[in-house]
């Protein structure tokens, strides 16, 4: 009893200085990651500090590491042309890689993702001149990679493809129109394991979206496996005109493709 009670009293006087030295070595290997992955995504590009540029809004905590909600804000006056969302320890680190066409908003983008550990995300925009821009924020959740889909893969395939668009707000012509686009797509990465099986379901995940608006390019959106199931995404668009059409178009991994059409109405319509 005296041996273990001294153990733990030692344990005790060790443990700040342990908890420093493994906090110093965690952002090592963070530092490194990140390095392996700016080099594996972008190449030799520079990417610079995204202070006054971009913003990642993320939980500090997850509570559902399956559905996790992000945000990336830009500057309007920055001439931003796309972002990309890397997960860091992620399977897939590219979560999403998103260009913004005519009529398309930079400001604002919004998906829901999965954590698959502990993990720095970072968002890097893209300026019309070519140069890259990063911001990172520390996440904390873990399992959402594996986690089920929440029920069977027969009923999550049935309604595969169905789209609805909510606006926020009325539609009004030269201003900015928020928009949320759900997606129903199981998106499987290969790490769930069927509940009545018990074995591994196939990929098939949302690899393209593309959103247009009267025949002008919104946005282009590249997926992977770390978008979460039935994806959400939150964007803005900027109609010359009014009523009119916004127009999509997704593609998985399977190389099955879907449609749909929303009217956008005037204000006051």
């Amino acid at each position: 009893m005296r041996k273990s009670c001294l153990a733990l009293m030692v344990l005790g006087l060790l443990g700040p200085a342990t908890a420093i030295a493994q906090s110093t070595d965690d952002d090592a290997a963070r530092a490194e990651r990140w390095h392996e992955l700016q080099q594996a995504i972008f190449g030799d590009r520079t990417i610079g500090d995204g202070t006054g540029i971009i913003t990642l809004d993320a939980p500090q905590r997850a509570l559902d590491a399956a559905l996790v909600p992000i945000t990336i804000t830009t500057a309007a006056d920055r001439n931003v042309t796309g972002v990309a969302l890397v997960i860091d320890d992620n399977p897939g680190p590219l979560a999403a890689r998103v260009r913004f066409g005519p009529v398309g908003d930079p400001g604002f983008l919004a998906l829901r993702v999965r954590v698959n550990q502990y993990t720095l995300m970072h968002a890097v925009a893209e300026t019309s001149d070519g140069q890259l821009h990063e911001t990172a924020k520390f996440v904390k959740a873990a399992g959402g990679c594996s986690a089920p889909v929440g029920e069977n893969e027969a009923a999550s395939l049935a309604e595969i493809g169905r789209m609805k668009l909510r606006l926020q707000g009325e539609a009004v012509a030269g201003a900015p129109v928020e928009a949320q686009l759900m997606i129903r797509h199981p998106n499987f990465n290969g790490m769930q394991m069927d509940q009545l099986t018990r074995l591994y379901t196939p990929m098939r995940f949302v690899q393209v979206v593309d959103i247009s608006f009267d025949g002008a390019e919104v946005l282009h959106l590249e997926g992977d496996i770390s978008l979460s199931t039935d994806p959400v995404i939150g964007f803005r668009f900027l109609p010359g005109a009014l009523p009119g059409k916004l127009k999509v178009m997704v593609r998985d991994s399977d190389n099955a493709t879907y449609e749909a059409s929303f009217d956008v109405p005037a204000s006051g319509s």
